[in-house]
């Protein structure tokens, strides 16, 4: 007899109520306070670790839609927190980076962002941890794995 689906033991499902939750907690910490949505907090994050970026290895690197990431660096364009350059040697793209005023908001949040994080996984041992993060990167590698056409 076929194994019967249910919701809550299922680990897609499992994985994607935890990932909200998180996110929802996070957003807090940035939303209000900057009036930036989860979107463009992760173009910001993004650029504050690696920049400048154009279009296509931010919609890489946040694993984001073309659409979505688009909408992320217009919003924060208006917002004055990011500026989109010509690329140098390829005609057909842009880079993105940091203003002054989004490194200044970057480096205010990030502080935020790391304590939050060591608040999520207060009780947790370090192997647990670092078991928890080998685990994510195993499933998303097997997801990636899953979905790419078969050669």
């Amino acid at each position: 007899m076929p194994k019967r689906l249910s919701l809550p033991d299922y680990l897609p499902y499992q994985l994607s109520v935890a990932s909200s939750h998180v996110s929802t907690l996070i957003t807090r910490a940035y939303s209000d306070r900057f009036g930036l949505s989860i979107w463009e907090w992760r173009v910001v994050a993004v650029l504050g670790g690696s920049e400048p970026m154009t279009g296509q290895a931010l919609v890489e690197a946040t694993a984001m839609d073309k659409v979505t990431v688009s909408r992320a660096i217009r919003s924060l364009i208006e917002k004055a927190h990011v500026s989109r350059a010509k690329h140098d040697t390829d005609g057909r793209s842009s880079l993105v980076r940091l203003t002054e005023a989004g490194r200044a908001m970057f480096e205010d949040i990030a502080p935020a962002a790391i304590e939050l994080e060591q608040a999520l996984l207060d009780g947790f041992s370090d192997e647990d941890i670092a078991r928890l993060k080998s685990v994510l990167a195993d499933l998303d590698k097997r997801a990636l794995d899953l979905a790419s056409p078969k050669a």
